[in-house]
């Protein structure tokens, strides 16, 4: 009963969130003071806008009312020009794409998830293009070998990199392997903690959040039904509000990025703006007074 009553509750403050986003007008209503109070910064992984191209994905994520971006290799970058946007990306591209994102208001904070191994030249490589994109964060699933090279390069640029977890038998589905691998690193090497990929693999998120205190950079944070696809925020069965208070009681400060992975068209971009509206209201109901 007492779970009934949490999902219903959670489910009240969604509907409510996203009926007053509406009527505001859509990102009028987001309550920023109460995220930047908390630290949190609210984005979305591009992939989820993955049938679209950069550009377009951007003008939509403006429309929703994002400030933040988590770029991905490959995606194509403006119907002018479909190549994939990456790491290998030509001066004028980055060029192209710096002026979308001014033009939007929306900054990249994130990279990935890209490839790095314990090659030095590669790794620079994505290294360079973040420092030139203005990224703070890589998300990547480096192999065990490659840590003590990137976390040297992590203090020289003066960036993170996030381990992200895809399901089992991806290696990092686990987060004791994520801390196995960050033992004696730099705070700088640390978790993409993917909260639906954990259930998708047979565990608790929260759990896995508790786990790793300290050692949270970045969030790819998701909401799932019993069946394992994603829904909005607060209206699945990952305790996405417990998972909330749990990173205020860490003191977490940093990205959640949105990474919706079914439906597409106007359905998903309804569906990421009820994450959004219920991350503003949570947000406002968590935040200390601001």
């Amino acid at each position: 009963m007492r779970v009934l009553t949490l999902l219903a509750g959670t489910a009240l403050l969604a509907s409510t969130a996203v009926t007053a986003f509406a009527a505001d007008g859509g990102s009028a209503k987001l309550n920023y003071a109460a995220m930047d109070k908390l630290g949190w910064k609210l984005s979305s992984q591009a992939y989820t806008f993955r049938e679209l191209t950069l550009f377009d994905t951007l003008d939509t994520m403006k429309k929703i009312g994002f400030k933040y971006v988590e770029l991905f290799p490959g995606q194509r970058l403006s119907k002018e020009d479909p190549a994939g946007f990456d790491h290998n990306a030509t001066d004028a591209q980055i060029a192209a794409v710096k002026a979308k994102l001014k033009e939007t208001g929306i900054k990249a904070m994130n990279y990935g998830v890209v490839g790095l191994d314990n090659n030095e030249a590669n790794d620079r490589k994505v290294f360079d293009f973040a420092k030139k994109m203005g990224i703070t964060t890589i998300v990547a699933e480096p192999p065990e070998d490659s840590f003590t090279l990137l976390d040297k390069l992590c203090q020289e640029y003066k960036m993170n990199v996030a381990i992200h977890d895809h399901p089992q038998p991806s290696h990092y589905w686990n987060p004791d392997t994520v801390l196995k691998v960050t033992q004696g690193t730099s705070k700088r090497i640390g978790s993409c903690s993917d909260t639906g990929h954990w259930y998708r693999s047979g565990l608790v998120p929260l759990d896995c959040l508790k786990k790793l205190k300290g050692r949270i950079i970045s969030l790819h944070f998701k909401d799932l039904d019993e069946s394992k696809g994603d829904v909005p925020w607060g209206t699945g069965v990952c305790n996405a509000m417990g998972m909330l208070e749990e990173l205020k009681r860490q003191g977490f400060r940093g990205v959640f990025s949105i990474e919706y992975e079914r439906t597409s068209g106007q359905e998903l971009v309804d569906k990421v703006t009820k994450c959004v509206a219920w991350f503003s209201a949570s947000a406002a109901k968590l935040a200390p007074k601001y």
